[in-house]
């Protein structure tokens, strides 16, 4: 069982191919690929989001609180195996500072761990019981279950100058709510558009002088986005739909969009 522990400040931008193809160069610039994009590649990012049967979690997140929290299970292999190293992760984020804290198990342990409370072995290291003992308290604070599927395809790089700055492009956003386990396949609805590419940078310290420039030559400005919040408002537009709630003209279009992608 392995442990990460990450904090930061995370910053997104929603772009075009024209900003993206813009940005690309400046990037290779000042930072490298990251080991996982072997040959300059994408890799795939697998998730389970977990959340309580009244999506508690979610709604509280996109109130756009001081303090929220969630829970996922993540793979880097599609359709993953019981046998195949996934991790459990709990990202909270307080006054905009995003800290992750993740542990590494088997699919099995992972799902047998959520669903029943069964410990996988423990480990030698204090740093990794104790985010299990973490994991163990949220579990008995939120009863939750498996509630969204979410998956992309993503470029990372990082700084040539400081390993601690990274930046990230996702595409083909997937969503679905139904077949709610890592070992099934990658498909569903995708939550932007073909040409959209969703930028974050990931800093701890301030953004770097040549990126902000960037940024502003190009004209791609800070937007708040939420992979799961996005899932969750169309899912949530699509029941009012069926419900015949009445849904305005944007939030329509919204619904179209997912639903042609």
């Amino acid at each position: 069982m392995a442990i990460n522990t990450f904090k930061r400040y995370e910053l997104k931008f929603l772009l075009n191919d024209e900003q993206y193809n813009g940005i690309l160069p400046v990037i290779h610039q000042y930072m490298n690929p990251d080991k996982y994009c072997v040959g300059g590649k994408e890799y795939g990012i697998y998730n389970i989001y977990y959340d309580t049967d009244d999506n508690y979690l979610i709604r509280t997140s996109l109130e756009k609180p001081y303090y929220k929290e969630k829970i996922r299970l993540r793979s880097y292999y599609s359709p993953a195996q019981p046998d195949d190293r996934v991790f459990l992760e709990i990202k909270k984020k307080i006054g905009g500072i995003v800290t992750k804290r993740r542990v590494s198990m088997t699919l099995a342990q992972a799902e047998d761990f959520l669903k029943y409370g069964n410990l996988p072995p423990e480990s030698s290291k204090y740093i990794q019981n104790q985010v299990m003992a973490e994991l163990v308290q949220f579990l008995k604070t939120y009863r939750i279950h498996p509630a969204q599927y979410i998956s992309y395809q993503r470029s990372a790089f990082f700084g040539k100058d400081n390993n601690d700055f990274r930046l990230t492009f996702d595409r083909k956003i997937t969503a679905r709510r139904y077949d709610l386990s890592l070992a099934n396949e990658s498909y569903g609805n995708q939550i932007i558009e073909e040409d959209q590419h969703l930028m974050e940078v990931k800093i701890i310290g301030s953004m770097p002088l040549w990126l902000s420039h960037s940024l502003s030559e190009l004209g791609i400005f800070k937007t708040s986005f939420s992979k799961y919040g996005r899932a969750f408002k169309g899912y949530t537009l699509e029941k009012m739909v069926e419900n015949g709630i009445y849904v305005n003209a944007r939030n329509m279009e919204f619904i179209k969009t997912a639903q042609r992608s």
